[in-house]
């Protein structure tokens, strides 16, 4: 009877304490926050059952159609133990049409992008005048003497009009708008005035549109955010153009070195207008040519789940073919907020013809459960079969919430 008890006891520890880890588990991997349809309860597709909890308010607001925006639920496990408090916010489902069409992205930035600075040859030897102002990589120039910055002309033309007086240089810089004065030096080479400076003021590239919404002639794509080639930042954008593109060849990838799409902009131009770039992707305006494809469901994260999916992606013309894939792991609170899933290629044709996931796939839409769940955004450098992920949720949010 003795060593029933200790068994038992020992038993009952165990359990206790993987009790303890599994809360613990899911108390730092759910996210404080989930988005819920009305007259709908908050079920998470998790290995064990996660739920909201009846007995809280959320039955109820669900029940009335005057529902605040947003509520606070317990979230239980098993339905029956409390794991945390979480916000839900209680919306109409979109209705998307996943595309698939590859796209040019030609960008205007907002001011311009300090992508170098050096020494300037004068009379009184090397001289750097941007980086004694402490101007660095990746500032943004948005006016110099309050008059507006646009291109590396209007540097140009400020640099070359002031007599020996220093200019006031406004940047942006990780959100926080600096001022600074900087004196031209007059160059040995060239007898020109000049700050020391490498610029940037547009940019151009291919990608993937990840989904249409037919109702108000507005898209999403990409996954991620355009970034300058030089310093990785996000261009902050003035304005943009989307373009027709066509595919024409593939350069195939492998293990440390990323495949490419080469594509062309059409003779048909442009098909559309940027309006944002984010953490997210580029969203704006886009021709109906574009919103032929049916609509579906967009998924919420919550009802995502591990195992078999598919992409829409173009590898020749104009036109998206579905392949295979399947999503590893789904991932709520990443450090990244691009990379919430994980999916590898399962496709045989896709492998073939490109090794995985190749650039200028980004923003190719995933597809399971008849729902639009994501956009893919990144390939493993070094494993081109898998990459990363967003939430399509994340997406749709960010394009209406700037």
């Amino acid at each position: 009877m003795r060593n029933f008890f200790r068994i038992t006891a020992i038993i009952m520890a165990v359990f206790c304490f993987m009790l303890i880890a599994v809360i613990s588990y899911y108390t730092c991997r759910l996210p404080d926050s989930f988005l819920c349809e009305q007259d709908r309860e908050l079920n998470i597709n998790t290995v064990f059952n996660i739920s909201a909890g009846k007995s809280h308010s959320l039955s109820a607001a669900l029940a009335v159609k005057t529902a605040p925006e947003t509520d606070s639920v317990t979230l239980k496990l098993m339905g029956m133990i409390p794991v945390k408090e979480a916000e839900i916010r209680i919306i109409d489902r979109p209705e998307l049409s996943p595309c698939g069409k590859p796209f040019g992205i030609k960008m205007i930035m907002n001011g311009v992008m300090v992508i170098k600075t050096g020494s300037v040859a004068t009379q009184s030897g090397d001289q750097s005048p941007a980086e004694t102002a402490g101007i660095k990589k990746g500032d943004i120039i948005r006016s110099i003497n309050d008059k507006p910055v646009y291109s590396n002309s209007d540097i140009e033309k400020a640099v070359a009009l002031c007599s020996d007086e220093k200019l006031t240089v406004t940047l942006l810089r990780d959100g926080n708008v600096i001022n600074t004065e900087v004196h031209p030096v007059c160059s040995s080479d060239d007898s020109s005035k000049k700050l020391g400076l490498w610029v940037r003021d547009s940019s151009s590239g291919i990608g993937t549109i990840t989904y249409c919404d037919t109702e108000t002639g507005t898209f999403g794509g990409l996954g991620h955010p355009v970034c300058d080639t030089d310093t990785g930042k996000i261009i902050p954008l003035f304005s943009g153009e989307i373009m027709n593109v066509s595919i024409s060849g593939i350069k195939k990838g492998k293990s440390g070195e990323p495949g490419e799409l080469h594509g062309f902009f059409c003779d048909a131009g442009k098909c559309g207008t940027l309006k944002l770039n984010n953490r997210y992707g580029v969203f704006g305006e886009i021709d109906s040519s574009f919103t032929e494809s049916s609509r579906m469901p967009m998924a919420l994260k919550h009802e995502i789940q591990t195992g078999e999916a598919v992409i829409y992606s173009t590898l020749e013309g104009c036109e998206p073919k579905s392949y295979s894939i399947n999503i590893e792991k789904v991932d709520y609170n990443s450090a990244d907020s691009t990379k919430n899933m994980i999916i590898r290629v399962t496709d045989p044709e896709l492998i073939e013809k490109t090794g995985g996931i190749v650039q200028g796939m980004s923003g190719s839409p995933i597809i399971q459960n008849n729902m639009l769940i994501g956009a893919v955004t990144h390939v493993f450098v070094n494993n081109p079969e898998k990459g990363y992920a967003v939430f399509c949720e994340n997406m749709y949010e960010m394009s209406h919430a700037s």
